[in-house]
């Protein structure tokens, strides 16, 4: 699991690689020893954590990572030059066609009538154009403003085009850990109902199929105590409010989401963070997976 910090790492130049291939199990840190002799465990330490390891095309920083036999172990040689990340979000993976980045809650993703300044598309747009003035960024979905984690931009209208007319093929994983007010019973179960919204931009859900737009929700309880539950949640559709109207529908809202049903508000956010988005990249065919860490201050609601 990658924890972004403050830097952004470009790779330039030419590509050079070492591909290894995994002959038994082992842990990546050991093979990495292992296979590059001639590199320090510091060295094989900075690969990681600049990115420049991959396991069968998907980029791991966890130097614990498991290998398993048969498995394709590639070192990127390429040159790493030292960015700043922009104020406000964090980019955690990015090409010449796909940025993803991870949002902090309190940020619109896109402007609204009333905001038109601050948002991510905003910033991450800035970011772009310093690096180069005709660069652009497209918005391919959007979070919820207090809704915080992954979320991913276009750099081309033609990318844009390519995800948007193939999103539910595309789109592989959308894994969102939620708190929720008491103790869910239930240890796992899906939510299936058909939501409207009304004038006053408030979702309502139906059972009555066809009464709206069809929406499914799958949750599993991950932790819980007599306050709170941590849930893991796996969307199958991405309506509007999606979880935060299913999980009131259940009798849990989410914590601090007062516009659907919740009256504790513990830790003065929303208790909905965007984990995980995998996706099938549009030019490459390659799988990419992001995960970040659970945020913290929802563990802390756990501790005994």
């Amino acid at each position: 699991m990658h924890k972004p910090n403050n830097e952004l790492k470009l790779k330039t130049g030419h590509e050079k690689q070492t591909c290894l291939e995994v002959k038994e199990p082992a842990e990546l840190m050991k093979f990495l020893i292992a296979e590059l002799p001639t590199k320090s465990r510091k060295d094989i330490k900075s690969l990681l954590a600049h990115h420049q390891i991959s396991v069968d095309n998907e980029v791991i920083s966890q130097f614990n990572h498991p290998l398993l036999k048969g498995q394709k172990v590639v070192v990127n040689w390429t040159k790493v030059v030292i960015e700043q990340q922009p104020q406000g979000l964090t980019i955690v993976w990015e090409d010449p066609h796909i940025a993803i980045i991870e949002k902090q809650a309190g940020l619109l993703s896109i402007a609204t009538e009333t905001e038109k300044e601050l948002t991510a598309y905003s910033i991450l747009s800035e970011h772009v154009k310093k690096r180069d003035p005709r660069n652009k960024i497209f918005v391919l979905h959007r979070l919820d403003r207090e809704t915080s984690g992954v979320m991913m931009f276009a750099k081309s209208e033609k990318v844009q085009q390519m995800l948007q007319k193939a999103w539910k093929e595309a789109v592989l994983e959308r894994t969102y850990i939620v708190v929720v007010e008491g103790p869910v019973t239930k240890e796992e179960g899906t939510i299936t109902s058909w939501l409207t919204e009304s004038k006053a931009f408030i979702m309502y859900s139906s059972r009555t199929p066809n009464d709206g737009q069809k929406a499914i929700t799958h949750y599993r309880v991950l932790k819980k105590n007599k306050h709170y539950s941590l849930l893991e949640v796996k969307l199958e559709t991405g309506r509007k409010n999606q979880i935060r109207v299913h999980m009131k529908d259940i009798g849990h809202s989410v914590i601090g989401d007062k516009k659907y049903g919740a009256i504790k508000q513990p830790i003065a956010r929303l208790g909905l963070h965007a984990r995980v988005l995998a996706f099938k990249h549009p030019i490459t065919g390659e799988e990419v997976r992001y995960e970040t860490a659970i945020p913290q201050e929802f563990l802390n609601l756990f501790k005994q």
